[in-house]
């Protein structure tokens, strides 16, 4: 996942629904930046960009543990003896 995917994650995941846009005449490197957020629900604001900074490291947290034990998984499956085509054919990876 690329820094706008994670940051696109982070806001869906603060407030439901398409509260957030990105500003049309966008300023930086990149549009999809927290310096481009918009509202578009009058109900919401912004978060603070620490908050949605430690959103991001959360999921990149979870992301890793997922792979994490992904990896402990299968080498536990090697130890028992399976070989690697057992293995993708038991798990599909």
């Amino acid at each position: 996942m690329n820094d706008q995917q994670w940051l696109s994650k982070a806001l869906a995941s603060m407030n439901s629904g398409q509260w957030y846009g990105w500003k049309k005449d966008w300023t930086g490197s990149h549009r999809m930046s927290y310096e481009n957020i918009i509202v578009l629900d009058d109900t919401k604001s912004i978060p603070s960009e620490a908050d949605v900074n430690a959103k991001i490291q959360e999921f990149k947290d979870i992301d890793t543990a997922v792979e994490n034990k992904k990896a402990s998984g299968k080498q536990k499956l090697k130890d028992l003896g399976l070989d690697d085509d057992e293995i993708k054919a038991l798990i599909g990876a």
